[in-house]
């Protein structure tokens, strides 16, 4: 049964991780914050009005890569610090206070690339030539140079960058995380405590229909008490992307928020589109196999998460997962599974259940540092395959990092959960080869159908139709309340399920729960990532070390090429619908290995 979740204070050093990698103290961040602002009066001073000169351009923009590496390092230092606990005042003060600062720092450098790009094209051209590791961030520039405001305008927009882009995000998070209190349910006389994360991590694939459903209905019910602040944080952060999308001179919300990502309309079409109407079959069939599995009345929305077999999953402890991992991932080389110790002995990861502690999982990788993973640790083989997807960020960073100027790291969205999602398929492969059992068979395509496949391809790739729903709304001029938005979710779960799930009252309420919309068009590219990495790693598997090799080419790119000119480094041509395709006939096949396999057992 699910616990009680303990405060901060009370959880075991060895299960929270070390900041202390990025600095021994909050007396060394702060040295390096005057430092930040020092470097950055000095650049004001010495280049301001004078960037006329390729030479003054490569050496002001060099100086430039020093602050915003500083930037990098004090701002993750005191988000991570946050992120563990929302309840905590000092850490959450401190991290508004730095990123203040660094906005406003920002805001005094936005001279730097508005009188770049008021050069003449010959001139920004030859300091590209004479350019060490500034030479895509000029580039970039002159991609930009299109969509640019008037230089007071830009210097208006970056100090005011954390209300336009944070503010949203952080009432979101403050209104999940730290104000939202729930009660204890009960079934049967029975009482089970309730919170955001018991109700994702455990409730959610609970094998006990009636704690199970009732669950969900308690949850559903407090979320749905903050629909309308939650709504209201979300519209501002759609209006303000709007806003912008029309200022920069693009045709719609989606071509301004897809200009960084460096991929087509088509591209971002063709994932949602392929997937509602080729994947769908498939899931229906997998729903109603849990349906009869489970001998369940009606297979429901709260009714997903449920494991094929709920009664073969093998509890793995912290230590446990350290062995799978290094086996599952050994693959990629000795420097791979090296680092996977590293992690483990130097406390990357934040294992620990708390109250007011960030849902889900992330990475941060800070230029220069070692990554830090967060995920919430429930003995599950599910987290075993969550660590090895953050280690997948974790390994590319590390590669890009050491590879690459940080101006070159910004991986596009539309690859970056490449990696990630390549080390879960990775795992599974790496257990179907250890065993010949039936059951055991079944239970890791299970797992990756259940966990890798139905996350990034269903929970994910419907967020993202949804969330294309909303922006033609925002685009013709609109705004969203969170009855509008209620009803794109359902709509949109109906339309992929069909009659085979459902939608129970509280699903409409899916919306509320993730934070990727407060991040522009990045719900998709999960898809798009798990679609790359299910290629790469049939070339893994077919080719062995020819195909690692080119896996590790493309991690050491960094942002140096695009999406399409990264797959096509790893052999894959997602220009076409070819991959996409076979990705869904792949996950077919797997649903059909499933049903097969009941049958028998």
């Amino acid at each position: 049964m699910a616990e009680e979740l303990k405060s901060r204070k009370d959880v075991p050093e060895e299960l929270t991780w070390d900041l202390s990698h990025i600095y021994a103290s909050e007396e060394d961040m702060l040295r390096d914050v005057e430092k930040m602002e020092r470097l950055a009066r000095e650049i004001e001073e010495k280049y301001k009005g004078r960037l006329d000169t390729p030479e003054r351009i490569e050496a002001c923009v060099t100086a430039y890569r020093q602050v915003y590496e500083l930037m990098t390092l004090t701002g993750s230092y005191c988000n991570l610090a946050a992120s563990v606990d929302y309840y905590d005042n000092y850490n959450q003060e401190r991290d508004g206070r730095i990123s203040r600062q660094i906005a406003h720092l920002q805001s005094l450098l936005s001279f730097i690339s508005s009188e770049i790009m008021e050069q003449q094209e010959e001139v920004i051209e030859k300091a590209i030539e004479i350019s060490d590791g500034n030479k895509h961030y000029l580039r970039n520039l002159l991609r930009e140079k299109a969509h640019r405001l008037h230089p007071e305008a830009e210097r208006v927009v970056s100090a005011l960058s954390r209300s336009l882009y944070s503010a949203p995000y952080e009432i979101y998070n403050i209104a999940k995380l730290a104000d939202m209190k729930f009660d204890p349910f009960v079934v049967n006389g029975k009482e089970y405590p309730l919170g955001y994360t018991l109700f994702e991590d455990d409730y959610e694939y609970e094998p006990d229909t009636q704690v199970r459903r009732a669950a969900f209905k308690a949850f559903s019910g407090k979320i749905r008490e903050y629909e309308n602040v939650t709504a209201a944080a979300y519209n501002v952060n759609l209006q303000t992307e709007k806003t912008l999308s029309t200022l920069r001179g693009f045709d719609s919300v989606y071509d301004y928020l897809l200009f960084d990502q460096k991929v087509s309309r088509e591209l971002y079409d063709r994932q949602i589109d392929l997937i509602t109407e080729k994947l769908a079959p498939h899931m229906r069939r997998y729903a109603k196999l849990l349906q009869k599995v489970h001998g369940l009345d009606r297979m429901t929305f709260a009714d997903l998460k449920l494991p094929v077999d709920s009664e073969y999953a093998p509890a793995v402890t912290i230590q446990g997962s350290r062995e799978y991992i290094e086996k599952g991932l050994s693959i990629l080389g000795e420097e791979y599974v090296q680092m996977v110790r590293t992690a483990y002995e130097q406390r990357w990861v934040d294992f620990a259940q708390n109250k007011g502690k960030s849902t889900g999982g992330f990475c941060a990788s800070p230029y220069g540092k070692n990554s830090y993973i967060l995920l919430t640790w429930n003995n599950k083989m599910s987290d075993v395959f969550t660590l090895a997807h953050e280690l997948g960020h974790a390994g590319h960073f590390k590669s890009c990092n050491s590879s690459q100027s940080i101006f070159d790291t910004e991986v596009s969205t539309y690859f970056v959960e490449a990696p990630s999602t390549m080390n879960e398929l990775l795992m599974a492969h790496y257990l179907l080869r250890t065993s010949e059992d039936k059951r055991f068979r079944r239970w890791v395509l299970a797992c990756m159908i259940g966990n890798t496949y139905y996350h990034n391809f269903v929970t994910h790739l419907m967020e993202a139709a949804y969330q294309r729903e909303v922006y033609q709304l925002v685009d013709a001029g609109g705004s969203v309340q969170a009855e509008t938005l209620s009803n794109i979710m359902r709509n949109t779960l109906q339309k992929f399920w069909g009659e085979a799930v459902e939608i129970n009252e509280g699903a409409e309420l899916t919306w509320m729960r993730q934070p990727h919309y407060y991040m522009g068009l990045y719900s998709y590219t999960y898809s798009a990532g798990l679609t790359i990495a299910t290629q790469m790693c049939k070339r893994i598997e077919n080719e062995g070390a020819g195909a690692i090799e080119d896996w590790k080419k493309v991690l050491a790119a960094g942002s140096t090429l695009s999406p399409v000119e990264l797959a096509a480094l790893a052999g894959i041509d997602i220009t076409t619908d070819a991959p996409l395709l076979d990705t869904i006939e792949t996950i077919g096949g797997m649903i059909d290995e499933i049903c097969e396999l009941t049958e028998q057992l």
